[in-house]
């Protein structure tokens, strides 16, 4: 349904820092900056992009929004929480755990307060 999630930064080298580790912590590549200044992610099908605002305001998070990343395992679940918090992210809700479903999932905001999660498939 989705072709891509685009996300504001006010800082894409520390965007670039915490999405670098995040995603190679779930066997993915670093972020390329494309011709228009964004930073784009592919991983698994999917494609994530951090940009500044074009309006030239602050980027502020989405209040209620979550992007949720799928992961292979819980060992990569624990291994992206672990690499976004010592990248800048803060851990939010719950430690990395299993949900009733089955699914393994973390919780983290990046450093501009974006919303965001990485679990498992539910296996029930």
């Amino acid at each position: 349904m989705f072709t891509h999630v685009m996300i504001g930064s006010n800082d894409l080298e520390r965007a670039r820092g915490f999405y670098d580790a995040t995603f190679a912590a779930l066997g993915g590549e670093p972020g390329a900056m494309d011709a228009r200044g964004r930073l784009i992610y592919v991983h698994e099908g999917g494609r994530l992009m951090i940009t500044t605002p074009i309006d030239g305001k602050p980027a502020t998070a989405a209040n209620g929004g979550t992007i949720g990343i799928m992961a292979a395992s819980p060992d990569q679940v624990r291994a992206w929480h672990a690499a976004g918090t010592a990248q800048g992210g803060t851990a939010i809700e719950s430690p990395p755990t299993e949900r009733p479903n089955g699914s393994f999932v973390a919780y983290l905001r990046d450093p501009d307060g974006n919303k965001l999660t990485a679990r498992t498939a539910p296996t029930r």
